[in-house]
């Protein structure tokens, strides 16, 4: 097939309300905000577009090797929360027999205020905080940010009072209306993960006091 018709046949897809073809929503955004060190935890926000057709439910993973606390889930929608409950991968299958659920892994279970319709999405926030001394740790005077991402786009805030050292990844730095420092990046490859460690160290206090200027 040339690569005109090719190009023809994907822009009817795209505008034609009528073709065939489930809608994919590529919007997916993680923003992750770093704790005190000595904790090694940092809260995520996890914003994710639920778009098959009929969906009840959306199941979020609990990566292995992080421990999960402080949840909540809300209809992006509304504003409203959504009943939340943690299953086990098994628990998902029988859910969703046809979904890609790995068995002992552990899921967030989100009951949708209605099923998706045909061609709609359902916009959600999952609120959640990771405990993982992997991804997250002190070493010596800095601080260290280590995690492979895999959705298209990211940003991590350091702690107040921190500065950045160095980042794997291109990011645009972008300060917060309290101070803190955000890296804001996108995920270029195709759905695999990015590896991205982020290195920053504390201010010294001189330099506190001048950006309270």
């Amino acid at each position: 097939m040339k690569l005109q018709t090719v190009l023809v046949v994907l822009l009817i897809s795209f505008f034609n309300p009528t073709a065939q073809g489930q809608y994919i929503s590529a919007d997916t955004y993680t923003r992750y905000e770093l704790l005190a060190p000595e904790t090694n935890s940092f809260r995520i926000l996890y914003e994710v577009t639920e778009t098959a057709p009929g969906a009840r439910f959306h199941f979020n993973i609990i990566r292995p090797g992080s421990e999960a606390s402080d949840e909540a889930v809300y209809d992006l929608a509304t504003g409203k929360p959504l009943k939340f409950e943690v299953v086990t991968g098994a628990q998902a299958k029988a859910d969703v027999p046809g979904g890609n659920f790995t068995p002992d892994a552990h899921y967030i279970k989100v009951y949708l205020a209605n099923p998706v319709p045909a061609r709609g999405e359902c916009r959600l926030r999952i609120d959640k905080t990771y405990k993982d001394a992997k991804s997250y740790y002190a070493e010596g005077d800095r601080i260290v940010f280590k995690r492979g991402l895999g959705i298209p786009r990211n940003s991590v805030v350091l702690p107040a009072g921190y500065e950045i050292v160095s980042t794997s990844i291109a990011a645009q730095v972008i300060p917060e209306p309290d101070e803190r420092l955000k890296l804001a990046f996108v995920n270029p490859g195709s759905g695999g993960q990015l590896e991205v460690t982020i290195n920053a160290r504390r201010l010294p206090e001189s330099r506190k006091g001048e950006k309270k200027q």
